[in-house]
């Protein structure tokens, strides 16, 4: 059976692209397993001798080789659940959506997968989703005692028969930061910017004093990604939802509206114009893909940026490489007149896990397995894995390893996330000489953190409108007003533009969606 709608594809072609099974990825820190034994037959369990074999579809999960059934993660983890994972990821270079889509088509689901652009509707929609109302609270009970009801609430809130379909993300904390480098700060001889002009004084320093002192004009003052991403932090002085540079959900003037047609978005777009326009703003920014982005940042050369506090370790450690002095500070919000700027947070909602229909056999053993990861009695495991392969003892302390393309990465399925999980997260997974350099920043982000309106929203809203759900058309203009092709009088043309595509439509949704989830 088919759940997804679409033209013919190649067999021959499917069939190739879906032999090709990458893992990689790392141990999600946060809690560990449920302590479900081997045994039980069938679907619902294994033994010791034959545990249940469960595939598991992630993304975006690094370097790394697939780990077979002699890996000593695999082993451990089959020990104490009675289920063998079966890591699979998106293959080098393919899109992951567009990966899954062509899962689904050729009826080649794994057994738990973690869902990507709104394909846990398609799903839910077309009758390819299990129910896990009643499968939860007696496979992994640890997953649904920790997730908050306000959470499950709101899964139950995306689907019309008010049931639960996934497992969804919960991030308590604001996840991600405007980050700059203190020590260019200080190079440049200025302080901490608190409004935009002085940002952007801030910003033509990096620009002409070589603070990263390496004899050239190579600083990029900030910087982003194709498709105007991860620059959250240049819309946020201006009050615009952002999510890693997709225009989200928010009150303004008092109803839920697309952050992407607010004057709050215009303003933020002709800002950014502006930067570009002086080279304060990287004037490749639009070209940059996530790898090269990520080697400018690590080689010195990028000023102010907006990423994950939590994964700085590994980035700080490749700056350090070139710059003995590097140290990167939470950059508050500069004010900018008339507006009031806030980091948006998206707490809880998010589709994280989901189990095919066709897999309903394999349901237990999958939630078995998840429930592991949320069972705070593996904590330790789940952070560190395997010694050699995820961490080394150092001093009598573990330490994690850098991933790598020889070694085996260990499976990882928590997302959740509190104050006191990230905190002990810090204590044992960052080097103490970076601990409470990610709690600073931690703190700043925290203090202009806001959680949005659509937290949680359901992607069924756009439903018959495809492009408002990619953004495309905002990207468009988005990107030829700010590298100056198109006019910022063009804004107006793209709000119009949005409504008449569906934006209307789409908008009636989300206020009745957001009416129905506040009661």
């Amino acid at each position: 059976m088919t759940f997804w709608s679409r033209k013919p594809l190649v067999k021959a072609a499917l069939i190739s692209m879906l032999a090709i099974t990458v893992v990689s990825g790392c141990t999600n820190s946060g809690g560990g397993g449920a302590g479900t034994q081997p045994g039980g037959s069938g679907g619902e369990g294994g033994s010791a001798d034959a545990p249940v074999q469960v595939k598991v579809f992630k993304s975006h999960m690094g370097k790394g080789k697939i780990p077979g059934s002699d890996d000593p993660h695999v082993q451990y983890v089959a020990k104490h659940t009675g289920v063998e994972y079966q890591l699979m990821s998106t293959p080098p270079g393919s899109e992951p959506a567009e990966y899954i889509n062509l899962m689904i088509a050729s009826d080649e689901l794994p057994d738990i997968l973690r869902p990507i652009g709104g394909v846990e509707q398609t799903l839910i929609q077309q009758g390819g989703a299990l129910a896990l109302d009643d499968l939860l609270p007696k496979y992994a009970p640890h997953v649904w005692e920790n997730i908050p009801k306000e959470a499950w609430d709101i899964v139950r809130s995306a689907s019309d028969d008010g049931k639960i379909y996934y497992v969804p993300k919960v991030y308590l904390i604001p996840e991600r930061a405007p980050m700059i480098r203190k020590d260019w700060v200080e190079a440049v001889g200025m302080e901490m910017p608190k409004t935009v002009e002085e940002y952007k004084e801030l910003l033509r320093a990096f620009r002409d004093k070589d603070p990263n002192g390496n004899g050239q004009k190579d600083e990029l003052p900030t910087s982003g990604r194709e498709f105007g991403r991860w620059m959250d932090h240049l819309f946020a002085i201006y009050g615009v939802a952002m999510w890693e540079g997709f225009p989200e959900w928010a009150l303004y003037d008092g109803e839920i509206q697309y952050a992407g047609v607010t004057d709050n978005m215009k303003a933020a777009v002709g800002f950014i114009r502006e930067l570009y326009a002086e080279k304060l703003l990287d004037n490749e920014t639009f070209l940059n893909k996530g790898d090269v982005w990520t080697a400018k940042i690590n080689n010195n050369l990028v000023g102010s940026w907006y990423h994950l506090p939590a994964n700085l370790r590994d980035r700080f450690t490749a700056m350090r490489a070139g710059a003995p002095n590097a140290y990167v500070a939470g950059m508050p919000l500069p004010k900018a007149e008339g507006f009031e700027g806030f980091v948006t947070q998206k707490s809880m909602g998010e589709p994280e896990w989901i189990i095919p229909k066709a897999s309903e056999a394999k349901a237990p053993a999958a939630l078995k397995l998840l429930d592991f990861f949320y069972n705070e009695e593996h904590s330790e495991f789940v952070r560190f894995g395997i010694e050699g392969v995820q961490h080394e003892v150092v001093n009598g302390k573990k330490v994690l390893l850098p991933q790598s393309d020889d070694k085996p990465i260990g499976l990882g399925m928590r997302n959740l996330t509190t104050k006191a999980d990230m905190d002990v997260r810090i204590d044992q997974t960052i080097p103490e000489d970076m601990q409470q350099m990610v709690r600073d920043i931690f703190e700043v982000s925290t203090k202009d953190a806001k959680r949005i309106a659509g937290d949680g929203l359901p992607s069924t809203v756009y439903e018959g409108f495809p492009d408002i759900q990619s953004h495309k058309l905002f990207q468009e203009y988005l990107t030829k007003i700010v590298i100056g092709e198109w006019p910022i009088e063009k804004f107006d043309e793209f709000v119009d533009r949005w409504y008449k595509a569906g934006g209307e439509t789409v908008t009636k949704r989300v206020q009745e969606w957001y009416a129905k989830t506040k009661q």
